[in-house]
């Protein structure tokens, strides 16, 4: 290797695969400083580069990016990114890096990386050299060997503590104002509360002044605050606050997307199924679906049985959801024979998220369960899909991811509420008080 990088920027940053595969533009992200490529990742990525997964897509889309920069990539001097910003070279491996081979003893794609960026740190003494891996584990190991390593955060949000959460209490809220929400039709100008600064589109607040307390959502269009009733979906009525906000959301038509965040049992998934079936003539169907995460990150095939078998259990949480509405009538009830019949003709379907890729969602009430493990870019191509009539729910906690590359910060849902806050046709609300029994809340309060 030679230190013919042509534009020397102010850092030199290695990425890892996972970076790639999480975002194909993510070479964009680095102003000007520049970008090496280990061998090893090229290789990685060809084998993702066939499937209709998201990774496939990020693959597929990353390599004719890079085979579209004008310079050679290959070459010692690599390729210019364009206008202010860095080069980009592909480097190949060398001689395992003495500290690597002693501290690690077998061969493997992250090692090949991690002596990469070693080797780089060595013939650049006096340039920052930076490992970027969505791989707590590799950036673990990086900086052991004395390499600075950090997360891809392009698309991270600030701070757990800044998501929105599409409600606000109003304490001492004048008690003229509060009595004239229950007069007419519920409506007060937002000029009568000047307390309440800057409310964004669709917001929800918890009104009270003594003993009298009111439940509002701020109407963007007219610029009022109009009171939420109590409303009941399919047999299903809101026990708190956050659940009448929920629901008022899901059965507001001029409301598109839907976020509804919450712990285990908050009523989330219920809620938004309940929505969905209560306006059934309105939409062509009824969408569930869930990314499916393997656990321990292995693969579906190592799962016995047919296809169905293998995603049943992925699937269930979303059959026992039916199973609670089913619950609120008698076996001979209407309403309950209304499901079955759907399910039967695919009136109502529940489905692996992957499974959705080419389908038109064309009057669709779409619900999609654990989002929060889901990437930014997967959330964005759900949303890009809707069609006409359609209402999509987004519904997860961002507290439980299960996938490897994502946190709090960085996952699509997360991203999803940080970016559409304010906008007339969406609506966030999180649910906070568990709704499945004492013991399941005292459990994911104490364990």
């Amino acid at each position: 290797m030679s230190d013919a990088f042509p534009a020397r920027g102010p850092k030199l940053f290695v990425l890892d695969t996972n970076v790639v595969l999480h975002d194909a533009a993510c070479i964009d992200h680095f102003e000007d400083s520049d970008i090496a490529i280990p061998i090893t990742v090229l290789e990685e990525l060809d084998r993702f580069k066939k499937g209709n997964q998201d990774i496939n897509f990020q693959a597929r889309e990353f390599l004719r990016r890079l085979d579209g920069l004008t310079g050679d990539v290959l070459s010692e001097e690599g390729s210019p990114m364009g206008v202010g910003m860095g080069a980009i070279r592909v480097v190949l491996g060398g001689a395992a890096d003495e500290r690597l081979r002693l501290a690690f003893q077998h061969d493997s794609p992250d090692h090949r990386i991690l002596n990469t960026t070693l080797l780089l740190q060595k013939q650049f003494p006096d340039w920052p050299v930076v490992l970027v891996s969505k791989d707590t584990n590799i950036r673990m190991k990086a900086k052991s060997l004395g390499v600075i390593a950090q997360d891809f955060s392009a698309d991270k949000i600030a701070s757990v503590e800044h998501i929105y959460s599409g409600k606000r209490f109003v304490e001492n809220a004048p008690a003229e104002v509060i009595a004239a929400f229950y007069e007419g039709a519920g409506v007060v100008p937002a000029d009568e509360l000047p307390q309440i600064e800057k409310p964004r589109a669709n917001e929800n607040f918890i009104m009270r002044n003594c003993s009298r307390s009111v439940l509002a959502t701020y109407r963007p269009g007219d610029n009022t605050f109009a009171r939420v009733e109590r409303i009941n979906a399919y047999g299903i009525s809101p026990r708190n606050a956050e659940q009448f906000f929920a629901l008022k959301a899901l059965t507001d038509d001029n409301i598109k997307l839907v976020t509804l965040t919450g712990k285990p049992g908050s009523g989330k998934t219920l809620l938004a199924l309940a929505a969905g079936l209560e306006q059934r003539s309105e939409y062509r169907q009824i969408l569930l679906a869930r990314p499916v995460v393997p656990l321990s990150n292995k693969d579906l095939g190592y799962l016995p049985g047919d296809i169905a078998a293998k995603l049943d259990p992925y699937m269930q949480p979303l059959f026992d959801a039916l199973t609670v509405i089913r619950h609120q009538f008698g076996e001979a009830d209407k309403s309950a024979q209304r499901i079955a019949t759907m399910l039967e003709q695919e009136k109502l379907m529940v489905t692996p998220l992957a499974y959705i890729r080419g389908r038109s969602l064309d009057r669709v009430f779409f619900i999609v369960d654990e989002a929060q493990n889901l990437t930014p870019h997967e959330v964005k191509t759900i949303i890009t899909r809707a069609g006409a009539g359609t209402k999509i729910v987004f519904t997860g906690d961002i507290q439980q991811i299960d996938h490897p590359y994502l946190d709090a910060l960085s996952n699509g849902l997360s991203y999803l509420i940080n970016r559409m806050v304010g906008q007339p046709i969406y609506a966030h609300v999180t649910l906070e008080k568990g709704e499945r029994s004492a013991l399941a809340d005292l459990a994911s309060e104490l364990l």
